[in-house]
């Protein structure tokens, strides 16, 4: 998959260098995956979930950190939406941004 704004995951690390393990863990897989839809996603990455509206989102690092993805399998492209701890998550409609 071709994984658009690999910067936003760099900043975030680099104000939670905790998530790093598990931010680096999801970005190798994604970005060696090959999803055709959201079962296979759901298969490789059992913590994810569909919000509507193409976006995905995954539970990094223990559920600690949430990660918002907008994916369009059919062109193999993820766009990070958005990557925060719990609580900013909660603050927000990940369908929408």
């Amino acid at each position: 998959m071709i994984i658009i704004s690999s910067r936003i995951v760099r900043e975030f690390i680099n104000h939670y260098p905790k998530a790093a393990t598990g931010l680096n863990r999801w970005y190798v897989l994604m970005e060696s995956g090959d999803f055709s839809d959201f079962s296979q996603l759901k298969h490789h990455f059992n913590a994810c979930d569909t919000v509507g509206n193409d976006r995905f989102v995954f539970n990094v690092s223990g559920n600690r950190y949430r990660l918002v993805a907008m994916i369009h399998f059919s062109k193999r492209t993820v766009y990070i939406r958005f990557i925060g701890t719990h609580d900013q998550y909660n603050k927000i409609d990940c369908s929408k941004i």
